[in-house]
């Protein structure tokens, strides 16, 4: 199997390519930052990319908006991510963006060397994707928290989704500013999204609602 790595820490990054080299797979390339990614996959075409989600400049979510930028290019792209946290709002976002082989995997599965090999293999081949297990119970969580939504709360939602403002959406549904501001903050509350998400509360909700 030929695989790029995209790791900003050397130490994982030449960790990584010993064990897989070790394995009887080839590393065309190691890089560690996005941009250095996108050139190396243009350039090898690999039958795997192992992506850190963050990276430099910013560390926040270069390598994952890399990853998906590699998948609108290519639906068939194979990519397995690695990420220090869980985000279950990452791993929904690159499993939307094409047809299987894709993983999402926390680092310190790569000390069980059997277990990520095999994650390797089935994400290189295309098949379902394979999902830290961290990371789907979070997904599970957020997907039921739509549920808890009142009706109303669900309208609100569901016009935010549209792109309308609070004002807009307190005419559609003849309630006041007031009212409809409860009700977001409300939607945010049950969602569990707080000021520290790297995205925009009310896009992130938006975006949770139309992943339901």
């Amino acid at each position: 199997m030929r695989i790029v790595i995209a790791e900003d820490s050397v130490l994982l990054r030449e960790g990584l390519a010993t064990l897989l080299n070790a394995a009887g797979h080839r590393v065309v390339a190691c890089v560690g930052d996005a941009e250095q990614l996108l050139d190396a996959v243009r350039t090898h075409e690999p039958d795997l990319s192992i992506v850190d989600v963050r990276m430099p400049p910013t560390h926040s979510d270069e390598g994952i908006k890399a990853a998906r930028t590699l998948r609108r290019e290519n639906p068939d792209a194979h990519i397995l991510v690695l990420s220090q946290i869980v985000s279950g709002r990452e791993a929904a976002d690159l499993i939307s963006s094409g047809n299987g082989g894709i993983g999402y995997l926390l680092k310190d599965r790569v000390g069980n060397v059997e277990d990520f090999l095999a994650a390797l293999e089935t994400v290189a081949g295309g098949g379902r994707e394979v999902i830290d297990p961290h990371v789907v119970r979070q997904l599970l969580r957020r997907r039921s928290c739509i549920e808890q939504l009142t009706p109303r709360e669900t309208e609100v939602l569901a016009l935010m989704a549209e792109g309308k403002t609070n004002t807009a959406i307190a005419a559609e549904l003849v309630i006041s500013d007031a009212a409809v501001a409860k009700h977001i903050n409300r939607v945010f509350a049950k969602l569990g999204l707080s000021d520290n998400d790297l995205v925009h509360k009310r896009v992130q909700a938006v975006l949770t609602y139309l992943r339901r």
